[in-house]
């Protein structure tokens, strides 16, 4: 038996290896003596732990469980070629062959059904080891201060994880039932217990990443970071956080997978609210007097002509108004800002804050 499995399954001809060929041989002895035991008394408790250990062994060697599914239907074939070849000499009658022949079949299935049993326990334990392995990986990428590099490599090696140049954090939040872990790639980092759910993404801008994120995130509510090294994993799920904040309260989309690298300059000017609604008050104190329709068409070209470099009829393009109209609003401007638009600083603060007051009233930025 042995030498026909080492013939005929190359997982197992290890001629050299002399633990691996006690191994093989243990396991076709007791696959004899359970089997002539079985015969004798069928009704005698069996246990067939043996062949459990087995297929925990395959699991642990990466293999399936074909290999050891083969040597046993080889190992079956030369016995009953024995049998056969003896039976009249054993005065064995068709009859007992044909019931031998069918305990063998019998045993086989139950051999298979044991090792198959210690392979899946296997698996799973190995599944959930690396899932451990993984959700401490993430606990360390996010962790502040951040860990330090080299526990952060361990770790990674230990979870199976190739440490990428650039990681992205994504917030979520579920809107709708169902969970993206089954649909997302394999080497995203998934913290979806956590209690503010999240991912690690590694690569964020390798190709197809985008749409891969988006056909799993969908149901959810999702801003991704910008790419950033490993070691600021963390503030980048942070950025992310803030954009889906921003997301909830209108002033960002909230539509489809939500991408702060588009989005970096309302972000920096909603980092200080406060700050920025008391330079709003400083800055847009000239139209404080004026009637809110008024003050918006005003606050509105103002920003405008900010942005277009002060060209008319851009202005006039990106509002859908008449030059005529613009010229018109930008003279009321002048006399209610005098020189202060002439100053590059006070340009600044009010495209600043008036770029917050486009934000805060739902309008496309």
């Amino acid at each position: 038996m042995i030498t026909e499995i080492q013939r005929r399954v190359p997982e197992y001809a290890r001629p050299a290896d002399e633990i691996y060929l006690k191994v093989l041989r243990l396991s076709v002895n007791e696959a004899l003596q359970g089997f002539l035991e079985r015969i004798e008394n069928p009704r005698a408790p069996w246990d067939p732990e043996v062949f459990r250990t087995i297929g925990r062994g395959e699991a642990a060697e990466g293999r399936d469980l074909e290999p050891f599914q083969t040597a046993m239907r080889l190992g079956a074939r030369v016995a009953w070629r024995q049998v056969t070849e003896q039976a009249g000499e054993l005065g064995l009658d068709p009859q007992t062959l044909y019931d031998l022949g069918e305990a063998i079949f019998i045993y086989l299935d139950q051999l298979a059904d044991a090792a198959a049993e210690g392979f899946g326990e296997a698996r799973a334990h190995a599944a959930g080891e690396m899932e451990r392995r993984r959700r401490r990986l993430l606990d360390l990428l996010l962790s502040r201060p951040p860990a330090s590099p080299e526990a952060v490599a361990d770790m990674a090696r230990a979870a199976g994880w190739r440490l990428p140049r650039t990681v992205a954090g994504v917030a979520l939040e579920e809107r709708d039932s169902g969970s993206p872990s089954s649909l997302l790639p394999p080497d995203v980092l998934a913290g979806l217990d956590r209690r503010s759910p999240c991912l690690v993404v590694p690569d964020p801008t390798g190709p197809g990443r985008a749409q891969a994120l988006e056909r799993a995130l969908r149901g959810w509510h999702a801003a991704i970071g910008p790419p950033v090294p490993v070691a600021a994993a963390a503030t980048s799920l942070r950025w992310a956080g803030e954009a889906l904040d921003l997301a909830r309260r209108g002033v960002l989309p909230q539509e489809g997978l939500l991408h702060c690298a588009d989005h970096m300059a309302t972000l920096v000017v909603f980092k200080d609210e406060e700050l920025v609604a008391a330079l709003a008050e400083v800055r847009l104190a000239p139209l404080a007097h004026l009637r809110p329709a008024q003050q918006d068409r005003l606050a509105e070209t103002l920003l405008a002509w900010l942005q277009h470099g002060r060209g008319v009829a851009e202005v006039a393009a990106g509002l859908h108004v008449h030059p005529q109209t613009v010229r018109y609003r930008l003279r009321q401007l002048e006399e209610l800002y005098g020189d202060q638009l002439a100053d590059p600083d006070v340009r600044f603060e009010l495209e600043i804050v008036l770029r917050a007051r486009q934000a805060r009233s739902g309008r496309p930025e």
